[in-house]
């Protein structure tokens, strides 16, 4: 653990947050992908599967615990208890041209051929684009909430802040995950552009 671990942990925890308590007080899911959070719930589930075999710390679990818990409440909240503010129409990005390319790279490309590890795998390949839906829907619309580009934001930021995480690790550690690394450095990427079309649309 380094500070920049537990703040981009503190982040992302936020950027969910951020996202529920939206939904919450405006009792409306409109500018959210519920695709995109159908896709970060899957990373969650398939990421944290460990937790019926390791225990690492208490921070880990409570972490993993409160991550699978938000996604799954996020997934009921669009497609159940407000899905009439749901914009299906807009949220039309074909989720398996990410899935397919995903599953065969994570039986393609792993640390160990083993079923936790390639969906350890799968999870962090997936991550990496699990926010293509929802940038598609506002490049679409050409809006967003103020409060789903806060939400966004603290996505970025967490991944920036994970980026930090490797190089101090590396200089630190001698440790260097290149699945990790590269995925998140595609993700970040992607963020970038989040923030190409913040400003283009002027808001």
């Amino acid at each position: 653990m380094n500070i920049f671990r537990i703040l981009g942990d503190v982040s992302h925890l936020l950027a969910i947050i951020i996202l529920l308590l939206k939904i919450l007080k405006s009792k409306s899911c409109a500018g959210i992908s519920g695709k995109s959070q159908i896709l970060f719930a899957l990373v969650f589930t398939t990421r944290y599967l460990d937790l019926f075999t390791n225990f690492i710390s208490v921070y880990n679990t409570v972490m993993k615990v409160i991550f699978l818990i938000c996604a799954y409440v996020t997934v009921y909240m669009i497609y159940v208890k407000f899905r009439k503010t749901f914009d299906s129409e807009n949220d039309s990005f074909r989720l398996e041209f990410l899935l397919v390319p995903v599953t065969g790279l994570s039986f393609l490309e792993n640390h160990s051929f083993t079923p936790l590890e390639i969906l350890w795998t799968f999870s962090i390949y997936l991550e990496s684009v699990a926010i293509l839906p929802q940038l598609f829907m506002i490049s679409k619309t050409g809006e967003a909430e103020t409060i789903t580009t806060h939400y966004l934001f603290f996505l970025g930021l967490y991944r920036a802040l994970y980026i930090a995480n490797w190089v101090w690790r590396y200089h630190t550690e001698n440790f260097y995950d290149q699945i990790a690394v590269v995925s998140g450095v595609v993700q970040t990427i992607f963020y970038c552009d989040f923030f190409y079309l913040y400003v283009t649309k002027g808001r």
